[in-house]
């Protein structure tokens, strides 16, 4: 069991200095993070709502506070709400931190889904907002695993739903589910390959499975192979899809299990979709060891370090409630 602020730390800033490194701009001495840590923190704001309406009302609404937690990070994008009646997201403490109004890469599918959301209505399993197979719906879940870590089968129904509300194809669905139920298992102490294919296990109980699971399997045999690293990624995809990015995610961390260092390297050279490939890897990587494993330069160089680790302390609290890994 992983369950200390080492190792949530870990998760959230071993994604972000991935994600830094794959982002690749530096200013004032900082290295800048994309919209997915911009993402992944807004991921975090919304958890801790909803356990804070669910410890207080007895409500659990997991999935609307994500969605008005993704509607903060549009109006921060666009300095507008997708509907007026929203008006009342414009409060918390996450909408003091300027570096979260910044443009960094923000993906498209992303914006025109939450802009068309109004009236609370928005993308769920059943009634697909698009067509969408992008990897935006998989590089904000890592914290969804962290706090449904006592239930890999809450973990992937809330992290594939998340993954719904802004891309429609089942690939981009079931691959961010997947990828909750991967992080929540390692935080619980499984191996990393085991946490891969425990998660494969229940990713196979979901209709249009197929591909999905298909490809991590593929990334999962690669890994233990001898296939050199870039010519095994070349077979996996680019990872501009969400089951590529996931897939690529999982063949790096199994290939580089000790060497965190290595792992964010080889996914930030990759000529393929390095922006979203390093944070995903970095996610696990950083679960899995925790906070000691990153180097301790890129973590005094990273932007907004201090809110990553007040979120992930704050979520660390949150999942010792009687609410958190529950089934919602």
């Amino acid at each position: 069991m992983k369950v200390s602020k080492a190792y949530f730390r870990g998760c959230l800033l071993g994604g972000a200095t991935a994600d830094a490194k794959g982002y690749g701009v530096k200013e004032g001495g900082k290295d800048l993070v994309s919209d997915n840590t911009q993402m992944t923190c807004f991921t975090v704001d919304g958890l801790i709502w909803a356990d804070e309406r669910a410890t207080s009302k007895g409500v659990y609404a997991y999935i609307p506070c994500l969605f008005y937690a993704y509607q903060k990070w549009y109006y921060t994008q666009t300095g507008n709400l997708a509907d007026k009646n929203y008006a009342f997201l414009l409060r918390g403490e996450i909408l003091e931190w300027e570096a979260l109004f910044a443009r960094r890469g923000t993906g498209q599918t992303s914006m025109t889904a939450l802009a068309g959301s109004i009236k609370n209505k928005y993308g769920t399993f059943k009634n697909r907002i698009n067509n969408s197979k992008g990897c935006g719906s998989v590089m904000r879940v890592a914290p969804i695993g962290m706090y449904f870590w006592k239930n890999e089968e809450t973990a992937f129904r809330i992290g594939a739903e998340s993954g719904a509300l802004t891309h429609g194809h089942i690939d981009a669905i079931l691959s961010a589910g997947y990828f909750a139920a991967f992080v929540a298992n390692i935080i619980s102490g499984a191996s990393l390959k085991e946490a891969a294919i425990c998660a494969l296990r229940r990713l196979r109980e979901y209709r249009g499975h197929e591909d999905c699971a298909a490809i991590i399997e593929k990334a999962v045999a690669l890994a233990s192979g001898n296939l050199p690293v870039n010519r095994a990624m070349e077979e996996i995809g680019e990872g501009y899809t969400a089951e590529e990015a996931t897939a690529l995610a999982i063949f790096l961390t199994l290939r580089y299990v000790d060497d965190f260092d290595g792992a964010v390297l080889a996914a930030t050279t990759f000529k393929g979709n390095t922006d979203s490939i390093a944070p995903i890897t970095g996610n696990a990587l950083g679960a899995f060891h925790g906070d000691s494993v990153i180097p301790r330069k890129w973590v005094n160089e990273l932007e907004l370090t201090d809110l990553i680790v007040h979120g992930a302390d704050l979520l660390l609290e949150k999942v010792d409630t009687d609410y958190a890994g529950g089934n919602v």
